[in-house]
């Protein structure tokens, strides 16, 4: 592709894009930053023990102000989250008026938490020039009560009980919501919320359009903290339209218009209310003609007089509800237009700005994907990268704030001062972050966020570098060095994949713009220095380069919680954990590799993490250490060291990933890159020379030079230990399936593994969907699915080691086939089975839908694709979040890549 940055032709987006970077125009300051659930989430909880989801239910939602962000369907906002734009609904059945997504808390769920509706992110472009997504509506009564007493009956080892198991959707009884948002121009925002009568007979929907001010008065400060305004916001209703008022200099004033087209409407009144807590969700009198955040639904619901209407009226929400009655088939469309400036036919334009923004995102697409794929596969990839788009949201935490409590309100409980994330006073987050997903992760998660930011630099590389260096700030990283986990627990220790992420982004980067920004590459290189140290001084505790304790992304995969203290004492040396700190070594020596062509200093740094992943690989899998090692020369595999208290060590043999992740430590330093930084190579030489361990060659890195001037490979695994775990890794029985690499060895499920302590068996067997396992609060969902990070960086792995060995390896496709292949192509079928999941077979089906008839044949519901968070090891169906297109977004990289790309 050519350099759209210095070229010509470029798209209206990209040309958008280009403005937004050159600070020429502000095109994200409105994108879909409300998050699709802000209830249940730590920050809104201020309880004694922690428990978020009951201090903070879904059923306060709709009476409660929100501190910290703001939810909605289809919802829109300025940066800021000052003003926010979504749909609310109520089919005259339900119970409550339809203003957020419902799902099931971590406790009502049998499978934890879940949401328990159908939508679909269809369509984004990354200034959010256009977005659009689904929302399928039932027209029965909404089954709240239903869904949660039946999952609570069922046992973990039940199938969920989904929306569509209570009856709602037969006979296609609802409604299709589409919502659409187009811009006119930086601060123009046109909605578009059309709705369809998808059942048998005549039905009517009352649908809302709402615009509101987040709270940011009612916390009692005199003087504006990040975010916070303590001067109220109004709104006024003036003619046909709402004119909004922040005091804020970012926002100012905004006019909002709505109108309705289509099938037999009725209303369409403006009317007004106030986002403010109702006292009476805490038994609390509700002042005489209050006016509350649940103002409309009391209004719509019950019929209280809880809004104002009319010329002057005034609130910080604001809606008009419209009662359209739709025959079978038809539909009705309801028209928004938010702008700096007032007009007087604020809807003249509107069918013209929308047909112009959906030809312009079809352009961009067309310029980014692969030429020869087929059809189905760019509308998965589209949709992938849509829902990324989708799920970005303010993230707003202050920890401190959070911590003390606001002056305004009541003190939060002592035990808040030695609770959760109470030594991360320093971490304050105020910035536009992708969410794993916006309903079940409505929060980051550091390595989640870094297999984001593949996919979200293929068509948008300025966002997904600032993903990555934001989180290497010091109003985030800890003084000490640690990345933040996640709101539940920041102290949590996720996988060193940060470094990784920010060379394969520099990289796509590169080679789609022909620049190099290596300003991007050495500001994350320097704050990732402070990060690896940290690794080093907490997690290597005997200083031998053997890694151990924490969350390392895969600990409920494992027989014992390696985050606690073990029923049999003493400790585990980590197959898994010390293979992440090879690869972290290695990718920040690539890093430094890379700057050192632009600074030779940077040479002596390279040495350092040249001699770090030596000392990991010489301790990992040399025979020279002192008891047995983490590789089983009886099995050929790696596997979990227990180092007991009396000094008896016993491998854990269990065939699971952590055996696995070895592979990924692996990196060719090339000839001609030596030669331009001959310091370096002069520090090599010298490693090689006078380290004995080096001189053996025997099973350890696989650092021989077969001859002078050919590349070199570092890796933790010498040819003959790569062979015997690939073996494993291509074995259907084992871990292939037909969808990809399963978390643990199919073996397994015949052949479980025990350990028994005090009394106590503890077991690891394989169970391909989510696992019986009451580690982790019962989901413990690494013993046997599919997971797309992983399986991504072991295609990576595999195609590294072919750039080494070449055509002269091959092996076999699937193990035992006779069938011989080159590491290169079975990394390219790999890719295949993963995208396979998604992807209509000859039939017609698509694996993620698994068994459910309507999903896969109706024509209203087969093309519209979830991306879940991991899927089952036999029949490749979604299992767990069926949103996180974050990162199963990178089916989106795998498809672009098969045609030839990056």
């Amino acid at each position: 592709m050519a350099d759209k940055r210095a070229g010509t032709s470029e798209t209206a987006e990209q040309e958008r894009l280009a403005a937004h970077r050159s600070r020429r125009a502000n095109w994200k300051n409105w994108g879909p930053y409300l998050s699709d659930r802000a209830w249940g989430t730590v920050r809104e909880d201020y309880s004694p023990g922690g428990t978020a989801w009951e201090y903070f239910p879904h059923d306060h939602a709709r009476s409660r102000a929100y501190r910290w962000g703001e939810d909605g369907i289809g919802g829109f906002s300025d940066r800021y989250q000052h003003l926010c734009m979504s749909v609310a609904l109520w089919n005259g059945r339900d119970p409550i008026l339809k203003e957020r997504f419902f799902g099931l808390t971590g406790s009502e769920g049998n499978h934890g938490e879940d949401v328990k509706e159908y939508y679909y992110y269809l369509d984004a472009t990354p200034t959010h020039s256009y977005n659009r997504m689904l929302y399928k509506y039932p027209q029965a009564e909404f089954p709240y009560g239903d869904l949660v007493a039946e999952n609570s009956r069922r046992e973990p080892t039940d199938a969920e009980y989904e929306l569509f198991d209570t009856g709602v959707f037969n006979e296609n009884r609802y409604f299709d919501v589409e919502i659409e948002y187009a811009k006119a121009g930086e601060e123009d925002v046109l909605g578009r919320i059309t709705i369809t009568n998808r059942g048998p007979e005549p039905e009517a929907c009352h649908i809302l359009p709402m615009l509101w001010f987040r709270n940011t008065w009612d916390w009692g400060y005199e003087a504006g903290p990040l975010g916070e305004t303590p001067t109220k916001p109004i709104m006024t209703i003036e003619g046909n339209g709402v004119r909004a008022e922040h005091p804020s200099q970012h926002t100012g004033t905004y006019f909002w218009y709505v109108e309705a087209t289509g099938s037999t409407d009725t209303g369409g009144t403006l009317m007004a209310t106030e986002n403010e807590t109702n006292p009476a969700i805490f038994s609390a009198p509700s002042p005489e003609g209050g006016r509350f955040k649940d103002g409309f639904h009391q209004a719509l619901v019950h019929g209280a007089e809880t809004v104002d209407t009319g010329e002057g009226a005034t609130g910080t929400k604001v809606t008009a509800v419209h009662r359209v009655q739709l025959d079978p088939g038809a539909s009705a469309v309801i028209h928004t237009r938010l702008s700096r400036t007032p007009h007087k036919a604020p809807f003249r334009e509107q069918a013209a700005v929308f047909t112009a923004r959906r030809s312009e995102a079809d352009a961009f697409y067309a310029e980014i994907q692969t030429p020869g794929i087929s059809d189905d596969e760019k509308n998965i990839q589209r949709q992938a990268f849509a829902g990324l788009l989708w799920s970005k949201q303010l993230f707003y935490y202050d920890v401190e704030q959070w911590l003390d409590g606001d002056p305004g309100q009541p003190a939060p409980p002592p035990q808040r001062k030695h609770g959760r994330n109470a030594g991360w006073r320093h971490l304050s987050n105020f910035d536009i972050i992708s969410m794993p997903d916006a309903w079940e992760y409505p929060w980051y998660a550091s390595w989640d966020l870094a297999f984001h930011c593949l996919p979200l630099a293929q068509i948008d590389s300025d966002f997904a570098k600032r993903q990555l260096t934001v989180m290497t700030r010091e109003w985030y990283t800890h003084p000490n060095g640690q990345l933040p986990a996640y709101e539940w627990s920041f102290n949590d220790v996720n996988p060193p994949v940060h470094a990784w992420a920010a060379w394969r982004v520099f990289k796509i980067d590169r080679k789609r713009t022909g620049i190099g920004d290596h300003a991007f590459l050495e500001d994350v290189f320097h704050k990732l220095l402070l990060n690896f140290t940290w690794w080093v001084n907490r997690k290597d505790p005997e200083e031998r380069n053997i890694f151990e304790g924490g969350f390392l992304g895969l600990d409920n995969i494992s027989v014992f919680d390696r985050s606690s203290e073990l029923p049999t004492g003493g400790h585990i040396q980590q197959s898994d954990g010390t293979a992440w700190m090879g690869f972290y070594s290695l990718m920040m020596l690539k890093i430094a590799l890379e700057l050192a062509e632009q600074n030779p200093t940077y040479q002596n740094i390279a040495s350092k993490f040249f001699e770090h992943f030596l000392r990991i690989a010489e301790a990992m899998t040399a025979d020279r250490r002192e008891g047995p090692g983490l590789w089983d020369d009886e099995d050929g595999f790696f596997y979990d060291s227990l180092h007991l208290p009396d000094g008896t060590v016993f491998p854990l043999r269990v065939r699971s990933l952590v055996g696995l992740m070895p592979l990924m430590a692996v990196e060719t330093l090339e000839p001609d890159l030596l030669q331009r930084l001959p310091v370096f190579q002069r520090r090599m030489e010298w490693f090689y020379s006078n380290k004995v361990y080096l001189k053996e060659q025997g099973h350890l890195a696989c650092t021989i030079t077969p001859g002078v001037g050919e590349r070199r490979l570092l890796s933790l695994v010498n040819e003959d230990r790569l062979k015997q775990i690939v073996k494993y890794l291509l074995n259907e029985s084992e871990f292939l399936s037909e969808y990809g690499i399963r978390s643990v060895s199919k073996y397994h499920r015949e052949n479980p593994y025990h350990f028994d302590v005090a009394g106590e068996r503890f077991t690891v067997s394989y169970q391909p969907a989510e696992s019986e396992s009451g580690m982790f609060g019962g989901n413990s969902n690494w013993r046997g699915p599919i997971w797309f990070p992983i399986n991504y960086l072991l295609i990576e792995a595999l195609q590294r080691f072919h750039h080494y060995y070449g055509d002269r390896m091959q092996v076999e496709f699937p193990t035992g086939s006779g069938h011989m292949i080159t590491l290169d192509t079975a990394a390219a079928e790999l890719s295949r089975r993963l995208t396979k999941i998604f992807r209509r077979n000859a039939e017609g089906r698509r694996p993620v839908f698994s068994d459910n008839e309507t999903f896969q044949t109706d024509q209203r519901w087969k093309d519209y694709v979830p991306f879940h968070e991991y899927f089952h090891g036999e029949t490749g169906a979604g299992i767990g979040s069926s949103h996180q297109t974050g990162w199963t977004a990178l089916v989106a990289k795998l498809i672009q890549q098969s045609g030839g790309s990056q």
